[in-house]
């Protein structure tokens, strides 16, 4: 009785193994996680309204309340429990107009609003709603 041979799957021929090394090389390079700031961008882009925000910080929370209380349900992206919160704080240091606090970071229809202080200012003078509205985050 004879047992055939089942082929192990793994060639240990050395031209096949540095192809396949190549691929698995080709493929890590692929799928390594982006650059900060494209996932700033990305997330911005993709979602109504975002707010990059610090768990403990106070003012923080002002932007995120203000929001809820108009009835719009922003991403939040708590930087601090965040595996590239530094990097993608080093993206929003850069975005902020000098002198504002960076965090939080208050994105509405793509576009980087600012931070707080925009964000009151604008609900102050009446626009903020309204720019809400175009963006889709309210409907009323």
């Amino acid at each position: 009785m004879q047992v055939a041979k089942k082929p192990s799957g793994i060639s240990m021929d050395p031209t096949n193994m540095a192809a396949e090394s190549a691929a698995g090389k080709m493929l890590a390079e692929t799928m390594s996680p982006p650059i900060p700031y494209e996932m700033v961008r990305q997330l911005g882009a993709c979602n109504t309204v975002v707010v990059f925000s610090m768990s403990g910080c106070c003012m923080c929370t002002v932007a995120k309340r203000l929001l809820f209380g108009l009835g719009v349900g922003p991403t939040i992206i708590e930087l601090d429990e965040h595996v590239a919160g530094p990097d993608i704080q080093a993206v929003l240091y850069e975005l902020a107009v000098d002198g504002q606090q960076p965090i939080p970071a208050v994105f509405v229809g793509g576009k980087f609003l600012g931070g707080v202080e925009t964000l009151m200012a604008w609900h102050i003078n009446g626009t903020l709603v309204p720019l809400l509205k175009d963006s889709g985050a309210l409907w009323l």
